[in-house]
């Protein structure tokens, strides 16, 4: 991959930190290029030349730099011929201190893999003009529905502690295969653990780490409407557990895992953060925000 052929993340795109780990490379060129094996040797020396790896006061790092493990380093994304998403995200709420909004389906959040400008938080800072812009949570590329934003860095960590303290309440809903032989509402607990590819999860043996409460909401048609709502913050939590279940999420190309292929706009993940209910931790209100997408 060549300068020409990649998209440099605009200036409003904040880089990605990466605190580095311990190893035995002497620079921090041979440190990159071993933490991410998909980025030559020749790709990360046109970054460094351009600029694009900081230091943690924002301060261009040259190739040679020494290698030291703790040390926080920024550098910016960039992708070839990054996919564009067709759909577009829906504002619900903006105040001094958030910005609320309903997410499309196959949007990313944030920066992550083949995506750096086609991300939710890309766009709400070209739209805005807010650089300090910072989602408080995260939802997998998959799922839409509602995410929140903080405008403010003053009063975001008072924000971010309702997700921290489980003082939020999230409400899902997804569409997957009947399930007639349990009773419901249920509430299902187990440990979750990294599986493989490293990017899937997995039930294992062991102390429950994860909790999920599941009622039906109808059970008209081939496939159940589902209520989800997660007690706990796992990644890719909620597709487990009702691929445990026997009823995968409909349309999930990972519970069970088959072979990833190119986006079909047509099939999304029949998974929707529908809501979050919270009591604002700053005025003492109760704010209440809906998704106005339909599965």
């Amino acid at each position: 991959m060549s300068a020409a052929d990649t998209q440099p993340a605009p200036a409003a795109v904040p880089p990605s930190r990466l605190q580095l780990p311990p190893g035995p490379w002497t620079s921090l060129l041979d440190g990159l290029c071993a933490r991410f094996p998909a980025i030559d040797r020749a790709t990360w020396l046109d970054r460094f030349a351009r600029g694009r790896v900081h230091d943690a006061q924002g301060r261009p790092l040259a190739a040679d730099t020494a290698y030291r493990a703790g040390m926080e380093i920024r550098y910016f994304r960039e992708v070839a011929r990054e996919p564009a998403i067709p759909f577009a995200e829906r504002v619900l709420y903006r105040d001094a201190r958030l910005l609320v909004v309903d997410k499309p389906h196959f949007l990313p959040v944030a920066p992550t893999g083949a995506f750096v400008q086609e991300t939710l938080l890309g766009r709400l800072q070209r739209q805005f003009g807010e650089p300090a812009l910072a989602p408080l949570h995260r939802l997998d590329r998959g799922t839409a529905g509602v995410v929140m934003f903080s405008r403010e860095p003053a009063t975001r960590d008072a924000y971010q502690a309702l997700f921290r303290e489980r003082r939020i309440f999230k409400r899902y809903e997804a569409l997957a295969a009947p399930l007639p032989g349990l009773r419901f509402p249920l509430l299902h607990r187990s440990r979750l653990a990294p599986g493989e590819p490293f990017f899937l999860m997995r039930e294992v043996e062991g102390e429950a780490n994860s909790e999920t409460r599941i009622e039906v909401i109808a059970r008209d048609g081939p496939l159940w409407r589902y209520g989800l709502e997660p007690l706990s913050g796992r990644k890719h939590q909620l597709r487990v557990h009702m691929a445990s279940l026997g009823a995968p999420i409909a349309n999930d190309g990972f519970y069970p895992l088959a072979e990833q292929a190119q986006d079909d706009f047509e099939r999304p993940l029949k998974l929707l953060a529908r809501s979050l209910r919270f009591v604002d931790p700053l005025d003492g209100v109760e704010r209440c925000f809906v998704s106005g997408f339909e599965l």
